[in-house]
């Protein structure tokens, strides 16, 4: 007798199954084409904001999405407990493409970050709700898997998505590279729709957020926001204005995280926490590095953004290694042992710019804190899942996502302030702002022992 459900033995290689594959494409292409759309952008935004005379709202461009896709988060995490996925991430994608639309069309700047603000609210939404979606329709022992095929769907762009859009842009002009990914997510969110189909029959009941859910999710796209702009602003009016922002956040994000989070309880609240702990001092060292290399070593500044490219190959390839390994490692252990391999790649950067050493010695640690990045992201996301009920699935899987994008924000823009105060133009802001870095790296270790596995009920 056969059964639809992949059995313990089989199931680890069987994500392309006849009743995962569509789905399994779809999700992983969705991921794919958001990380796609998020690089590309860097890369086209100074030929758009010349083009469309929008050079004093550049920045906001940016920050404008990631504010967005905060709110998305919370929305589709309620909306997905309450009702299943399907809705929410059929009105994502909708949001999405709509976004891509309008920035794709936009004659001024004004309406062109309109729809970067759909993007953000469509990707955020869209993220959380493939989440529940993989809780949903995958069992528990393909999660280490799919998860590992997320991170590197996330990665893969960071490697082609600058030289494509670069590509795109100079030929058939920089409105292509919005458009061209709004038709590919047409045809991506065609391919899980089967899937969703199946899945609008199951609704749940949230045991879990608010109806102010939606307003704190608001206030800390405001303070995200706030902090961002004060980093890159300086003056003397910088360190109140993000301190300030610093308070709103955390009071505002408390309702959006499960209880005992900021207070690193055992299990869930700790996992939670532990996805922002890591990301915090990892993309806030990112930002320097190639920085660092170009200023103190002279390096041209496409060979010192090579480094981020190492970066993004040795994180792919821990998510790989960890999706194959299975249950064969648990959870928390790998956890653990990411935590602890970021923190030693961080350190190495700053014992790199305090000690001048070799650009190849940056590489080879930005090699390993890349590796521990791997190993760890999509472990976390299969334990949020792994210890959630089924109708918090959706407000867990907000809660991590963001709690990453949160923390980042807030690392960075003090990582900022850090390496103004100390001497942006010498090497002593270099070494500054990565001391801050491997402080919060560190810091994350003991969080990351927090962790604990539970199957939920």
């Amino acid at each position: 007798m056969s059964s639809t459900t992949p059995t313990r033995d089989d199931a680890g290689s069987r994500l392309l199954a006849p009743q995962y594959l569509w789905t399994t494409i779809g999700a992983i292409t969705l991921i794919f084409l958001g990380a796609f759309e998020s690089l590309a952008v860097t890369t086209i935004m100074p030929t758009v904001s010349r083009e469309l005379d929008g050079q004093a709202l550049y920045s906001l461009a940016f920050s404008a999405t990631l504010a967005a896709s905060v709110i998305g988060m919370v929305v589709a995490g309620g909306w997905s407990d309450r009702r299943g996925p399907s809705g929410p991430l059929i009105a994502s994608m909708v949001v999405f493409i709509v976004g891509l639309l309008l920035s794709g069309t936009a004659e001024n700047m004004y309406v062109f970050i309109v729809g970067r603000f759909l993007q953000g609210l469509g990707s955020g939404a869209t993220i959380v709700a493939l989440y529940v979606v993989v809780a949903r329709i995958y069992p528990p022992v393909l999660h280490p898997r799919m998860f590992g095929a997320f991170a590197t769907a996330w990665v893969v762009p960071s490697l082609i998505g600058p030289p494509v859009a670069g590509v795109v842009a100079d030929t058939v002009g920089w409105h292509w590279v919005f458009l061209g990914v709004g038709v590919l997510a047409l045809v991506a969110g065609g391919a899980i729709i089967p899937a969703l189909l199946h899945l609008r029959s199951v609704s749940a009941t949230a045991v879990v957020g608010s109806n102010w859910a939606v307003l704190w999710a608001i206030v800390v796209a405001g303070g995200v926001l706030a902090i961002g702009l004060g980093g890159e602003s300086g003056g003397a009016f910088a360190w109140p204005i993000v301190a300030v922002a610093f308070v709103v956040v955390v009071l505002a994000v408390r309702p959006l995280l499960p209880r005992g989070t900021l207070w690193l309880k055992r299990g869930l609240p700790s996992t939670v926490l532990l996805r922002g702990a890591v990301a915090a001092p990892f993309f806030a060292t990112e930002v320097y590095l190639p920085y660092l290399l170009h200023e103190e070593y002279g390096l041209p500044s496409w060979l010192a953004g090579l480094i981020l490219t190492v970066g993004a190959v040795s994180w792919a390839g821990g998510a790989t290694l960890q999706g194959r390994l299975g249950d064969r490692i648990s959870h928390s252990t790998t956890v653990r042992v990411g935590a602890s391999i970021v923190f030693v790649g961080i350190a190495v950067q700053l014992l790199t710019a305090a000690l001048h050493l070799s650009p190849i010695v940056a590489a080879a640690g930005w090699l390993v804190a890349g590796g521990g990045m791997g190993l760890l992201f999509p472990r976390l996301s299969t334990l949020v899942l792994s210890l959630s009920e089924r109708t918090e699935q959706g407000f867990n899987s907000a809660a991590m996502t963001i709690a990453d994008s949160s923390a980042s924000a807030v690392a960075i823009a003090f990582a900022g302030l850090v390496f103004t105060a100390f001497g942006a133009a010498t090497g002593g802001g270099f070494v500054a702002a990565l001391a801050l870095t491997t402080v919060l790296a560190l810091a994350a270790v003991p969080v990351a022992v927090r962790v604990r596995t539970r199957a939920a009920v």
